[in-house]
C-alpha cells in the first residue's frame, strides 16, 4: 500500500509576492504524471480544462475551473503562455493576474516513482498565500486519485474540504 496523503505546502512572502511549494511522490511514471500535468486530456481530470494548450515554449493556455464555484469570476477562466516546457520535465503556465506562475517539475526517483515539484508564484497577501496553499493541497489530492484511476465528480464539489485545510495552513 502507498501513502495517499499530501504533505503540507511551504508559503513564502517577499513583499507582495508569494512563493507556494509542494513536494509530491508519487508511485507513477513520469510519462503517465507528464500526461496529468501537461496535456489537455490530464488536466481535467484533477485540476481544469484546458480549453486551449499549445504545448511549446511560448505557447497559448485557456484553463477553466471544473468545481463549479469558491473562485473569484476572474479566476474561473485563465488564459496565459507556456512559460516554460520541457517534456517530460518541466511544464510551466503563467495565467496572470490570478494564478501566476504555475510550474511542474518532474524527477524519475525509481522504477515506476516521480517526483512532483510544483512553484506557484504570484502577486498577493498573505490571505491569498493562504487560499492557494489550501486549494493546491486539494488539487494534488485530487491528482494523486486520477492517478490512480479515480477522478473527481466535479459535480459534488463543495468548499468543505478547501475550508479545512484552509484552516489548517492558517493554524500552521
Amino acid at each position: 500500500m502507498t501513502d495517499s496523503t499530501v504533505r503540507p505546502g511551504a508559503g513564502h512572502a517577499w513583499g507582495h509576492y508569494q512563493t507556494l511549494r509542494f513536494l509530491l511522490p508519487l508511485p507513477h511514471p513520469v510519462d503517465r504524471v507528464w500526461q496529468a500535468v501537461a496535456t489537455p486530456e490530464g488536466l481535467p481530470g484533477w485540476l481544469a480544462a484546458a480549453e486551449v494548450l499549445e504545448p511549446r515554449l511560448g505557447g497559448a493556455v485557456t484553463l477553466r475551473c471544473l468545481s463549479g464555484g469558491g473562485l473569484p469570476e476572474e479566476a474561473a477562466v485563465v488564459t496565459g503562455r507556456v512559460t516554460a516546457w520541457d517534456v517530460w520535465r518541466v511544464a510551466e503556465y503563467t495565467v496572470a493576474p490570478y494564478h501566476g506562475r504555475v510550474r511542474f517539475h518532474l524527477e524519475p526517483t525509481g522504477p515506476g516513482a516521480t517526483a512532483l515539484r510544483f512553484t506557484n508564484e504570484f502577486k498577493g497577501g498573505a490571505a491569498m498565500r493562504l487560499d492557494a496553499l489550501a486549494g493546491w493541497h486539494q488539487h494534488f489530492e485530487y491528482l494523486r486519485e486520477a492517478l490512480d484511476g479515480r477522478a473527481p465528480d466535479w459535480s459534488t464539489w463543495t468548499l468543505d474540504r478547501w475550508r479545512q485545510l484552509r484552516d489548517a495552513y492558517a493554524a500552521g
